[in-house]
Parts: C-alpha cells; sequence; structure tokens
C-alpha cells in the first residue's frame, strides 16, 4: 500500500532542492531599543556622532517616516517587537509570539539559515519557534547591561542563564559577528535586537567618547512640564527626572543618551565590517531601526508612553543590492511592513496571519509613497492619526485633541484645534481615526461618558520613585 507523503515533508524536500545553492540575499536586521528618529548625524543631527550609522545611509535608503503602532501598557518594546516579528498590527498581535507564525520561521522554512542574539522581550518560550540558533539571549526588559544574565538555545532548550562580563550589547553584537564568519551553504537571516539606548544610560568605562552637556541644545519642543494630563504622567519613565524638567537635567540626560548610542554604533560598525568581509558581502540586505522613539525632555516628557513624533517615528535604514544609495524617502510605512518587504525582496512565502505591506517598490524607487494615513494608539488614554500632512492626538479620558501640521511645525509646538478655521479639517481626521481604529479592530471609543479633569500637577517630593509615585511598569 502507497502511503501519501505529508505536505510538510514534501515542502522541505521541495525547499531543500531549489534553495540549496540560490543566490537569494541575506539579511542583517539590527534592532536598537528606544533610539529617537532624530539620532543619526548623516540624517540631520550635527551634534551625535555616528559614522557607521551614517556609511550605511549613504549606501541604501532612509525613511523619514517610518513608525510604531503603538503600546497597550508601558513596556511598548513588547508589542513593537511582536509586531514588527509577526508582521501583525497592535490590536491582532500576540505579545508572546506563540500563537501566529513569525516572519523568521518563515525564513528559515524557505531555506535560510536563521540566528539571533539579544534582547527578547517576547517570552522564552518563543524563541526557538522563531529562529534555528539562538546565543547570548537576555529575555527581559531592562537590565545593568554591564551585568545582564544572557542564556542561549541548543536543540530548541534553553540553556542556563550566566552574567556577562561584557557590555550586553557588545556580547551581542559579537555573537553576529561570529555567525556571518561562519561558512555556509545559502542565504542566512541574523537578527541583533540590541536593548539599547533604552536606560540605563550604561557603557563601558573606557569607551572614550563622551558629550558635554553645556554644548547639547534643549530639543526645539523643550517644556519643563507637559501642560495636561494624557493619561500616563507618572510612569516609572516619567519619574526619571523630577517636576518641572530643567535644562541642565535634560542636557545631561541627553548627554548620557547620545554617548549610548555612539557606542551602539561601534558596535554596528562591527557588523557592518564583517558583512563586508564575508563571501555574501554583495548580497546582503542590512536594515537598521529602532522599536520605538523616546521623549528625554520634549513636550516636558522624559518616556516613550506618548503619541508624539518623538516617540513614536523611529529611524529606518536599509541597503543592500538593487536598493540605491544615499537616498531618502517621505514614504509613511509602519514598523510591521519591514518583514513583508523583506520577504518579497528575498522570494519568501509570507505566513497566513501576515498583514504588513510589500514596501520593496519604494525601496527601488524612493520616490513612490506608502501608506496613505497611519493610526496610533497607547493603551485607552491616547488615540492618533497622521496623513500627508496634519496629525491629530486625541485623549478621550480628558476630552482633549491636538491638531498639528507637520510640513510647518514637525515638532508639533503649535496645537491648531481651538482655531475655528480648522474645524472642519478635525472632524476629517476624526473620522479618518475611527475608520482606521475600526479597520485594525481597535475597540476603543474616542469619547467617554464623564471625562476627567485635564489639569495635573506633579506627585509631592518624597512619595516614591526618583521624583514621585510610581504608578506602572516601564520596560
Amino acid at each position: 500500500m502507497l502511503m501519501r507523503p505529508r505536505l510538510g515533508s514534501l515542502l522541505a524536500v521541495f525547499a531543500a532542492s531549489v534553495f540549496a545553492a540560490d543566490d537569494r540575499p541575506s539579511v542583517v536586521f539590527i534592532f536598537a531599543d528606544d533610539q529617537q528618529a532624530d539620532t543619526i548625524r548623516a540624517l540631520g543631527n550635527p551634534h551625535i556622532r555616528t559614522p557607521n550609522l551614517d556609511r550605511l545611509a549613504a549606501r541604501g535608503v532612509a525613511f523619514d517616516r517610518a513608525y510604531m503602532q503603538g503600546g497597550l501598557h508601558g513596556a511598548t518594546c513588547v508589542p513593537s517587537r511582536a509586531m514588527l516579528l509577526s508582521a501583525r498590527p497592535l490590536f491582532r498581535s500576540d505579545e508572546k509570539l506563540a500563537r501566529d507564525p513569525t516572519w523568521p520561521a518563515a525564513f528559515g522554512a524557505a531555506g535560510y539559515r536563521t540566528f539571533v542574539s539579544g534582547k527578547w522581550h517576547n517570552g522564552a518560550a518563543s524563541v526557538p519557534l522563531s529562529f534555528q540558533r539562538a546565543t547570548s539571549m537576555f529575555t527581559g526588559g531592562m537590565t545593568n547591561p554591564m551585568k545582564a544574565s544572557l542564556s542561549s538555545w541548543e536543540h530548541g532548550k534553553q540553556g542556563p542563564a550566566r552574567v556577562e562580563p561584557r557590555h550586553a550589547c557588545e556580547a551581542f553584537a559579537e555573537a553576529v559577528v561570529a555567525f556571518l564568519r561562519e561558512p555556509g551553504e545559502g542565504p542566512s537571516f541574523a537578527y541583533l535586537p540590541f536593548d539599547g539606548p533604552h536606560d540605563p544610560h550604561i557603557v563601558p568605562d573606557d569607551f572614550p567618547e563622551k558629550y558635554d552637556p553645556a554644548a547639547l541644545p534643549l530639543p526645539p519642543n523643550f517644556l519643563p512640564q507637559h501642560p495636561f494630563d494624557n493619561g500616563e504622567m507618572t510612569i516609572r519613565d516619567e519619574a526619571l527626572l523630577p517636576w518641572p524638567r530643567t535644562s541642565a537635567d535634560i542636557r545631561g540626560m541627553l548627554a548620557e543618551y547620545y554617548r549610548y548610542i555612539t557606542y551602539l554604533d561601534l558596535l554596528i560598525g562591527r557588523v557592518i565590517d564583517a558583512v563586508d568581509a564575508s563571501p555574501r558581502a554583495r548580497n546582503t540586505i542590512i536594515v537598521f531601526t529602532a522599536d520605538s522613539g523616546v521623549a528625554r525632555g520634549s513636550h516636558g516628557l522624559i518616556g516613550k508612553q506618548n503619541l508624539y513624533e518623538h516617540s513614536v517615528r523611529v529611524p529606518l535604514i536599509v541597503a543592500g543590492p538593487g536598493i540605491p544609495a544615499g537616498r531618502r524617502t517621505a514614504a509613511m510605512c509602519y514598523l510591521f511592513d519591514l518583514m513583508p518587504t523583506l520577504g518579497a525582496l528575498c522570494s519568501v512565502p509570507a505566513p497566513a496571519t501576515s498583514e504588513g505591506r510589500d514596501l520593496s517598490a519604494v525601496l527601488r524607487d524612493p520616490s513612490r509613497g506608502g501608506r496613505e494615513a497611519l493610526m496610533f494608539a497607547y493603551r485607552d488614554v491616547q488615540r492618533g492619526v497622521r496623513d500627508e500632512r496634519w496629525k491629530l492626538i486625541r485623549y478621550p479620558q480628558v476630552d482633549r485633541t491636538q491638531l498639528f501640521d507637520l510640513a510647518a511645525d514637525p515638532h508639533e509646538l503649535r496645537d491648531l484645534s481651538a482655531e475655528p478655521a480648522h474645524g472642519t479639517r478635525i472632524a476629517q481626521l476624526t473620522a479618518r481615526l475611527e475608520s482606521e481604529m475600526k479597520s485594525f479592530g481597535d475597540p476603543a471609543s474616542l469619547r467617554v461618558a464623564q471625562p476627567k479633569p485635564a489639569a495635573w500637577s506633579p506627585p509631592a517630593k518624597g512619595t516614591g520613585g526618583r521624583a514621585g509615585k510610581k504608578t506602572a511598569k516601564s520596560e
């Protein structure tokens, strides 16, 4: 009696026969944690030193309007990373990455060798579901990177965690460099998710690059205090500095933050060098982006639990074969559009649940457009939408609306919502926001029956934390 072969076996045989000696591009995906979009010198910030990200930008396309969609709790990196790897939007993604197939798993099924080293904040059990190999992994949210406990996976099982004597980000980068130096047939997919420049802003003591706080300008939208209650005013991130924010405190924080970014840039340079020294140097796509931005004094805020540009917009550079060098694009996109784009460039079939858009046409021609509108969410306290020019942020719990003209006011300094001339525009954007919320499965309402007062005062000193009472955890 003839037995019918299993479909999975047939697909494995097919992949092995078709892709054994193929020339599809390899991928190196570098993912920072809490890095603002405007922290790369080549892209417009003359106050920071990022020579390796600068050379990556010179080799590829930089996106000026790439965004994370938001989060439903303070640790926004958890949903951001889940959205990235599954290509599912905020309200349909599984933060544990256990329910739906991921894109790294799809690359592996299509014949790629897959590898990861870095921060994994989506549950340790899902690591082997996505990657064939995992080395030097930090399975948590935040830690002192000079004392991080890291573990590796062998045959799908997590080994014991050991304190890494080096800076965790150096261990992550060196693991990827070692992987790139290994001999291997066919293309590979390497994922390097850093846990920096997330606070604490700690780099090795002997790292020579330093910044003088007095020489750094304040953010153009610096405020001592946010003008009203945005629904998340005293979370851990916001308690990192006292209220009101002072120019000295913010400059000091920026000096530490920039130093950390420059340290990561050094490590990124090692990875780029390893790619350039490999046999697949001319056929490797390198992606750099971040899971979110962060405030660092903008609008009187410190953290990322808000929908302003500094917190939801992220840096994004893509370089590789067929991608023009030294170009910028205004195409709007979400982070969860990246993996479908890489899948298209690498001829990897999409998982059945993938919802992100393929932007490979934008990479080939950066003058092309991307998404027409983007919707953002934070918990049930903030909703936002932007189109090519305008941005509306709605705070249902306090019945506040903000309107910004991003073309004329990219730093969101002037709220136009109270001007009668913009009444029709606010109505149109609100309708667009409600439509986008419905399409993404967002059950929240833009109005509540009994709004709270919008006025807010900082907690009294000594009531908890560095500056006030902690009301929620953020990592």
